[in-house]
């Protein structure tokens, strides 16, 4: 099993990609190589195949990264299933785990996160999940979305290191931006989705 992320950036033609496309490559980096795993193509376009257990961290990282550049959003869309033919550029690869990404992604509209997956039930509980996590994330300042980042990308650290990481002035600052913006709320449904995608297989 493998997940797919298409995303595409919201507003993309208002801001110069050179001021994005920089963090969006920072993060895709990380979990592969281009353009075997990851591809940006049609200018603000992306697929990335992950591991599935990963998809939603993923996905939230990548929206928060976007999210830290002013009137900026994006559209992310999660398939999860098999991987049939394996292309020297992900966008060339195929299997359900793109079929599933592609479907999601054709039905977001106003949503601009969703999932699908070869569990009915799974996709029922978490399009519901995830419409109330979009109530958050969609409404990310460029600050929130700063400590956002910073916070998923260091689970380990408390909020005085995050502070500091972030040359921020106080905890109670950084404290009161991750609680504006659900931050708690954010890593409790990330790990509620790693413990349920691990049941289905």
């Amino acid at each position: 099993m493998k997940a797919v992320i298409t995303g595409d950036i919201i507003n993309s033609r208002k801001v110069a990609s050179a001021l994005w496309m920089g963090d969006l490559k920072d993060i895709l980096k990380d979990y592969g190589n281009e353009p075997k795993d990851w591809e940006i193509y049609r200018g603000d376009s992306f697929q990335l195949i992950i591991n599935p257990v990963d998809a939603l961290e993923i996905a939230l990282l990548i929206k928060a990264a976007i999210k830290q550049h002013k009137t900026l959003d994006v559209r992310l869309a999660i398939g999860v299933g098999t991987v049939d033919y394996t292309a020297n550029k992900v966008t060339e690869s195929n299997g359900t785990a793109f079929v599933n990404s592609g479907e999601s992604f054709e039905g977001l509209k106003k949503q601009t996160l969703g999932i699908q997956t070869p569990w009915s039930g799974f996709n029922e509980t978490f399009r519901i999940i995830f419409q109330l996590v979009v109530l958050f994330a969609d409404n990310w300042t460029t600050t929130s979305a700063e400590i956002i980042k910073k916070a998923l990308e260091n689970p380990g650290i408390n909020q005085k290191e995050l502070a500091l990481a972030l040359n921020r002035k106080s905890q109670s600052s950084i404290s009161a931006s991750l609680n504006r913006a659900g931050y708690e709320e954010l890593k409790n449904v990330i790990e509620y989705y790693k413990q349920e995608i691990k049941k289905q297989w």
